[in-house]
């Protein structure tokens, strides 16, 4: 007796929304956006913008992730330089996959990351996060001071 086993992707293709890169493209060069929190249509077909802001705290950006759902998200990040040196700012790439999401959802989520970031130019981190703990600004900022 054989046993055959099938392997079906969660997703064929996972398409971009048109407003996904010029929302990007906007918070990269126009500065006025300072976050984009992205996520997959009800189909699982297509990413699109869940939500774009101009509210400079990190903390409101935290809490614009979702406990039990995932999401990706880009941030600009700005911090200050050792010994009044300056600002300097690095856009990060966001993969929101928290504990208590469903198991599915981590999985689609995964396999649709580079849908999204590999069109995405200007990426200085990826910070993968499953908890709140893990995207904090002292976990992020540890990323980029001293470099």
């Amino acid at each position: 007796m054989s046993v055959e086993l099938t392997f079906r992707p969660f997703l064929n293709r996972v398409g971009l929304d048109k407003e996904c890169i010029p929302t990007f493209e906007e918070l990269k060069l126009g500065k006025k956006i300072k976050y984009i929190i992205y996520k997959l249509s009800p189909d699982n077909k297509t990413i699109v913008v869940d939500k774009s802001s101009t509210d400079c705290d990190y903390e409101t950006f935290i809490g614009d992730l979702p406990e039990t759902e995932c999401r990706y998200a880009i941030y600009d990040f700005e911090y200050e330089l050792e010994g009044g040196e300056g600002t300097r700012n690095k856009l990060c790439f966001y993969a929101w996959s928290p504990d208590d999401a469903p198991v599915r959802s981590k999985m689609v989520y995964a396999s649709s990351k580079d849908a999204l970031r590999r069109p995405l130019t200007g990426i200085h981190a990826e910070i993968q996060g499953t908890d709140f703990s893990e995207v904090s600004h002292e976990v992020v900022l540890s990323r980029f001071v001293g470099k």
